[in-house]
């Protein structure tokens, strides 16, 4: 069986991996010169910055991360545990350390009193439940009458031994109402530190984000969060040396034009100069990006189709080489700034700075920093489009814009600066094939809109665009979830895990 898979993110590379340990004649093609997507890192005047995703969690034992590294028999990820994963800075200077360990209760209640401790009770305990069936596979939502038995049968199999305390009717309601009900009552602050929290991990905020969904997308900084030594791109870099090792091809430069397909399924995949005959093509695309590879009738399948359908969220991004002096000894590494309501459009910047210890993400002395901030895409697609000029100084309205939120953490930030790069959506297509620079997938607003990851007999999707959406442990969960998916439908078992 020959398997295409389009783009060498995490969810591609991990189903590559997968499959090539199985035997499959597996091959990869990447546009760019190195892996990752929006979750690669690039090397620009002696830095390597993080083209996007820049927070790496899952990688506790039995975690996301932990399975993909067994299943493709990856020793070591290079990574280095945080003891505060992150610090979000309010508007009023109250500065909310995101801890792992017990602390955080503590941490808490300093910041939003007593009166939150039933709202995080309630976040833990219902987070704790679903990152447990979510590492049973569960293939949501079912796209067959076989996916639907498998998911009915594992659900029940996960409930007869979860915790009674994990086990409610709240659980089942909570399934259709969102964050913001168990928010009722709340402090401002409180909310708006959720809110936050949310959009960064949820692609919205707490009136629409679901509730079973936003809950476990805050426990992030419970789940392994780590520093990667040479940035987020070598999760990628070792699930490509994975492929390899297992006899999978990644061939780079090689960005696809079309999948052909003949009686409803694929047959072949053709890059720029070759053509790559398939039996099975699993795209690690968005539903747009994919849909431009395909005939008119192929097309029709793939839901979604029209770039972003108003519902997501384009970055702005600022990429900056800093004097290591300005960044304070044992000062957490991953910092959220916010400025203001509404969230987004430089009012809330994400704040990565690299490790010092991490000597190849920069010349000596110095660090690799990045911002991001959500975005509108439309708005920049106008002005590229229609006015250069009125496009450059917006990106160096926000650039300025998103320092300075960033200076709340740094001060001095900018003059500190050797190399100020900043990238808008513009940027992300160009440089990820993402159409018109969508990124982070759909915001999780309802567990019943959401998509599966088969497309037609033959053809899949992969990445932050199906469920379970956005971060690189919940692709790679996408990536397993798919592998399995192939496999079962050509009969073929699951590869052995060393021990």
């Amino acid at each position: 069986m020959r398997v295409v898979v389009i783009g060498a993110g995490v969810g591609g590379l991990t189903t590559a991996a997968v499959l090539a340990r199985t035997g499959l004649d597996v091959t990869v093609l990447e546009a760019h010169v190195y892996p990752g997507g929006c979750a690669g890192t690039y090397f620009h005047q002696g830095y390597r910055m993080d083209a996007g995703a820049t927070l790496a969690a899952g990688f506790q034992p039995g975690g996301p991360m932990d399975l993909v590294a067994k299943a493709a028999r990856i020793d070591d990820w290079g990574a280095e545990p945080t003891p505060v994963p992150m610090v979000v800075h309010l508007p009023d200077g109250t500065a909310v350390e995101r801890r792992g360990d017990e602390g955080r209760w503590e941490v808490r209640r300093r910041a939003f009193g007593d009166g939150a401790e039933m709202f995080w009770r309630w976040q833990e305990r219902t987070a704790d439940a679903m990152w447990s069936l979510a590492l049973t596979y569960p293939a949501w939502p079912p796209q067959s009458a076989r996916e639907a038995v498998d998911t009915l049968t594992g659900a029940a199999s996960w409930a007869a031994g979860a915790p009674r305390s994990r086990l409610s009717p709240a659980l089942t309601a909570d399934a259709v109402r969102p964050v913001a009900s168990r928010l009722a009552g709340a402090d401002d602050r409180l909310r708006l530190f959720v809110d936050a929290q949310l959009l960064i991990s949820a692609q919205t905020t707490s009136p629409k984000a679901n509730a079973l969904y936003g809950a476990a997308a805050l426990d992030l900084p419970r789940r392994g969060t780590v520093h990667l030594r040479g940035g987020m791109g070598a999760v990628s870099e070792r699930l490509a040396d994975a492929v390899r090792a297992a006899g999978g091809t990644v061939r780079y430069r090689r960005e696809a034009r079309r999948v052909v397909t003949e009686r409803g399924r694929p047959v072949a995949v053709e890059a720029k100069r070759d053509v790559y005959p398939a039996d099975i093509v699993v795209a690690n695309m968005t539903p747009p990006s994919l849909a431009r590879l395909l005939d008119d009738d192929a097309r029709r399948r793939v839901s979604g189709a029209r770039a972003h359908d108003g519902m997501g969220w384009g970055a702005f991004t600022v990429s900056l080489g800093v004097d290591d002096a300005v960044v304070p000894d044992a000062l957490p590494l991953h910092h959220q700034v916010v400025v203001r309501e509404p969230l987004g459009e430089a009012n809330s910047v994400f704040m990565s700075i690299s490790p010092a210890w991490d000597e190849t993400r920069s010349p000596p002395g110095r660090r690799a920093v990045t911002l991001s901030t959500h975005t509108e895409i439309d708005p920049w697609w106008r002005l590229s489009e229609n006015d250069a000029a009125g496009y450059e100084a917006r990106k160096a309205a926000w650039s300025d814009k998103t320092i300075a939120a960033a200076e709340t953490v740094l001060p001095g930030l900018r003059e500190a600066s050797d190399l100020i790069l900043p990238g808008t959506p513009v940027t992300f297509q160009r440089f990820t094939r993402r159409e018109r620079g969508w990124v982070g997938g759909y915001p999780q607003t309802h567990l019943l809109r959401c998509r599966g990851p088969r497309v037609m007999q033959g053809l899949w999707m992969v990445g932050d665009s199906v469920f379970p959406g956005q971060s690189t442990a919940a692709v790679a969960l996408g990536g397993l979830r798919v592998a399995r998916g192939v496999l079962r439908d050509i009969g073929c078992p699951w590869p052995q895990e060393e021990t």
